[in-house]
């Protein structure tokens, strides 16, 4: 008697591109930059719990990652700094989870989002990090949430140090893109940001793969 074999399970999200991507096994040819801006300008960080009129999404968080992780080293490349701007891009589809829940969840969450940022890898001919830029990517990623805790969260400067440890001083030229990229923006200027960004950050790294 043959057994038959199990079906693989699928998770199907329709984005709004056309594509149909399975989260669990995810296609390169399925991830769409416009669906990534999209969904990440509708994201919002700390769970929409900031003040201001306006989210503060994870499309102006992965910004405000990017201008940081660049000033702590002004020798990366085009895609070292894609590679700093699309860290969260799997939150597109499977949103923003906080840390302690992440935890709890455990691998169940996070092998969704390696595929998911494995795959987004490959669609824009990123390779995977080295151990250095990882670190990098961590340290911007926590000196970014200490910046949102305090000016956007409500948590006091002690609070804010005890989880994400005492933001550095950093150069006069960040500090500025810093205040802009902080505020609330309405969703369509956020997703327009993200984009162009991407596709300035793209023909860099074209320009250095040529």
């Amino acid at each position: 008697m043959t057994v038959p074999a199990k079906k693989q399970p699928r998770a199907w999200q329709r984005m709004l591109s056309g594509r149909r991507l399975d989260l669990l096994d995810p296609s390169p040819l399925d991830v769409e930059i416009t669906d990534i801006a999209h969904g990440l300008a509708r994201v919002a960080r700390w769970n929409g719990q900031t003040a201001g009129p306006h989210v503060f999404s994870v499309a102006q968080h992965s910004l405000l990652v990017e201008a940081i992780g660049g000033a702590l080293d002004p020798r990366l490349g085009g895609p070292e700094r894609l590679e700093l701007l699309l860290h969260d891009a799997p939150e597109y589809v499977i949103g923003d989870i906080i840390s302690p829940l992440k935890a709890a969840i455990g691998d169940a969450y996070r092998s969704v989002e390696r595929r998911l940022l494995a795959a987004i890898r490959q669609r824009f001919g990123l390779p995977a990090p080295s151990a250095a830029l990882s670190r990098l990517v961590k340290r911007a990623d926590r000196i970014a949430a200490a910046i949102e805790a305090t000016r956007l969260a409500g948590f006091s400067g002690a609070e804010a140090d005890g989880i994400f440890g005492r933001p550095p001083a950093l150069p006069e030229p960040v500090r500025g893109e810093i205040e802009r990229l902080i505020a609330g923006w309405p969703t369509a200027e956020a997703e327009a940001c993200y984009l162009a960004r991407f596709e300035t950050l793209q023909r860099g790294a074209s320009a250095v793969s040529s």
